[in-house]
Parts: structure tokens; sequence; C-alpha cells
């Protein structure tokens, strides 16, 4: 059986809303409210959704960049809130970010070489010759010449600037990468060619991946098991075959509807959905997605749905099924 290195357990995270000269709070904003996730030992797993259904929130609290407000998060099987300082700073050796931004997420008062060597700083790895020699093998491992470290950020275009955020996550051999929205600010044909380096460096590096997108075209290209999400929720999971050959959830299947066709002469049965998504302050009772649901039923707006499971790790929460 595959290992499992990442478990999150009803995992929560809400954020709360102060107002007054006392700053009293007066409501939560309910980003993350109870989903359960795992990441396997060499898979890649997608979370996807809406803008503002929390699956960056989701991916964050995963590595405790965010303090979880309920829930557990373990990392091969040990509870993340009961390690040391220490330990947690080891930890963040085997577990790093790749930020959605490529131009605000470096420093462009550092050169690429700073940038770089500022991990090997901070965990105190590879000095003298041997950085210099690992600060080379980071940049030909994405693809640029290792004279560059000189530059600065601003010298790079938004794709090559993408790969330096990508050998940074790199620079302390870690074994699990999170990829927060990494090619939507770049454009379709340099998406292409960061999306194969990530596989690549995959293969190469025995790397297991988290790439949060809400482009469902990436994640089908990349993903082993994708986990759909809507306004703090979890609607569902399942191989990236099983959601998108059998999508059950009617959200999934609007969200699959929405995905362009190179052909312009193949038709597609959109589906469109009505409304505004939900204030996650003040989101829906029963199924989340009901008030925007083509399926809905008077059952959907009164209870919290139940899982099902269809096998092989297709689980969806629907009362229709």
């Amino acid at each position: 059986m595959t290992e499992t290195l990442i478990k999150a357990e009803d995992l929560k995270v809400h954020f709360p809303i102060r107002k007054g000269i006392l700053s009293r709070v007066v409501g939560h904003v309910y980003a993350v409210d109870g989903i359960d996730l795992e990441l396997h030992k060499g898979e890649t797993l997608g979370i996807v959704g809406e803008s503002g259904c929390g699956k960056s929130t989701a991916g964050l609290a995963t590595m405790r960049l965010i303090p979880p407000t309920g829930g557990v998060v373990r990392w091969k099987g040990r509870d993340m809130s009961e390690m040391s300082a220490a330990e947690m700073r080891a930890l963040r050796r085997e577990m790093q970010l790749i930020f959605q931004d490529p131009y605000s997420s470096l420093n462009p008062r550092m050169t690429v070489n700073q940038i770089l060597s500022n991990p090997m700083d901070v965990h105190r790895m590879y000095t003298g010759s041997e950085r210099k020699d690992r600060l080379a093998f980071l940049l030909e491992t994405v693809g640029m010449k290792p004279e560059l470290g000189n530059r600065y950020p601003h010298e790079f275009s938004g794709g090559q600037r993408q790969r330096l955020g990508i050998a940074r996550a790199l620079a302390l051999n870690p074994s699990v990468i999170i990829g927060d929205e990494p090619v939507s600010a770049l454009d379709v044909s340099i998406q292409a060619q960061i999306i194969n380096l990530l596989m690549e460096l995959k293969k190469e590096f025995d790397l297991s991946l988290m790439i949060i997108s809400h482009d469902l075209a990436v994640v089908e290209y990349i993903c082993d098991r994708i986990v759909v999400m809507y306004l703090g929720k979890v609607m569902e999971t399942g191989s990236y075959a099983a959601i998108y050959s059998d999508p059950k959830h009617p959200y999934t299947q609007a969200l699959l509807s929405a995905v362009p066709v190179p052909d312009p002469r193949r038709g597609r049965n959109r589906q469109i959905l009505v409304g505004d998504v939900p204030s996650p302050i003040n989101p829906p009772s029963g199924c989340r997605f009901h008030t925007r649901c083509p399926k809905a039923m008077d059952i959907c707006a009164q209870e919290v749905p139940a899982t099902k499971d269809f096998g092989n790790g297709h689980q969806v929460t629907c009362h229709l099924y």
C-alpha cells in the first residue's frame, strides 16, 4: 500500500471578523469547514474549484502556514500540532511551496543566487563550493543557465520567474511540493512548459505534488487524483479518470462543461450555474451548493448530505446518491 504523507481529517480554517474599538469578533469567514484530504507518496493530487472555495487555504493549512481552527493534519501518521518548533523546522525542508504570482513571490532586491541561497541559509545546508554547485544544478534543472544567477528578478519574463520559483522550492531537496495556482498567471504556451517541467521533476526527484488550480484542463493533464471543493467543503473526490469520465456531483459536472473544447466543430452541453457564490461568512444550510444546483431537492436545504463511496476512492457528497 502506498505511504500516506499528508492526511487532513475534519480540517477547519475559520478567519475571525473583528469590528469596533475593542476588535470584538462579530463573525467568521468559513474558508475551510471540515474537509478530509490525503496525499500519497509519489502521486499528484489536484484541488480544484471556483475562486473563493477555500482550496488555497486548505493547501496552506496542510503545511501549517495557516494554523487550523479545528481538525488534525498528520505527516506520515503524526499529528503536526504535537511537533516541537525544532521538529517543524526540520519538516519545512520536506514540504515546499510554489507561489501563484511569479512576480511578487521573488524579492526584487535580491539576485537569483541570493534568492535560492536563502532557504539554504535558514536550514544551514550546502556551504562553500558545495553551495555554488547546488545553485548551478538548480538553475540547470529548471532549464536556465547558471550564469543567470547574478541577475535580478525584474530581468526575467513571467515564465522564467516561475521556473525560479520552482528552483527555490527544490533547493532543500523536499519530498512534497504544493503548487498554489502555479501556472495561472502565465500565457498558455508557457503554462505547458511549466506543467511539463513539473512532471519531469516529479519523476526525476520522486516528488509528491499537490496542485491547487481552478483550471480543470491543467489538472486533468498532470494529476492522479482530484478533490473538488465548493465554499469550504469537498463535493467529490476520485481519480482523474473517474472525475472526467463519470462525474457524479452536479457541481463537478458544471465545472467540466465549462472547460473549453479545442475543436470548434464539437459541441458541448454547457451547464450554466445561476446566481453568485454565497458568502463564506454566512454559508447556506444543508448542502452548500443547493442555492445554485439545477438538481436541488427540498432535503438539500435542510440536511448536510452524507458521503457516498462508489469504490476505488471515488466519493461524492450529494443527496442524489
